[in-house]
């Protein structure tokens, strides 16, 4: 929990940081990890733009089912009811929620895609990913985000 809300200064205090001119990123996507299948929604502020150059720090919140059938929590661990193998605590605590934290360098060629890599933290799991972005109309793109346990499609506004 401390390591959580070390994250969530240090984007806070990077964020606070940017100019008053800088843009902002809102994105919302249908996305599946972990696992599970929702949705998520984060707000970012590019903390570094350099031509086509961008480092870009967000929060969000991932919103999955809520109803873990197939579960259940003895002494504290969680099991899957069909093998009574332990799995992670998310599956028994029913919240639905996962707020993240994560930090994207991108590339935008002029009137063309966007590349890029990402680190996501959500939970106690720390995964890289790739992400590539396509202008659908002006400040908008759609984008996607592909990496281990993690996959992610949708549009992204800038402000």
């Amino acid at each position: 929990m401390k390591l959580h809300l070390a994250i969530l200064a240090g984007v806070s205090a990077l964020t606070a940081t940017a100019p008053a001119a800088a843009k902002v990123t809102a994105e919302a996507n249908v996305a599946r990890a972990e696992g599970d299948w929702g949705g998520e929604l984060a707000v970012g502020v590019p903390v570094i733009e350099d031509g086509g150059f961008s480092i870009t720090p967000s929060v969000g919140a991932f919103f999955h089912k809520r109803d873990h059938d197939g579960y259940y929590k003895d002494s504290s661990q969680c099991f899957r009811s069909s093998d009574d193998e332990q799995v992670s605590d998310g599956k028994c605590d029913n919240s639905g929620t996962k707020i993240f934290g994560k930090v994207e360098a991108m590339y935008r060629l002029p009137m063309a895609f966007s590349l890029g890599v990402g680190a996501r933290l959500i939970g106690d799991d720390l995964r890289a990913y790739g992400t590539a972005a396509m202008p659908l109309a002006p400040f908008i793109d759609g984008k996607v985000n592909v990496g281990d346990h993690y996959l992610a499609a949708g549009v992204q506004a800038r402000f």
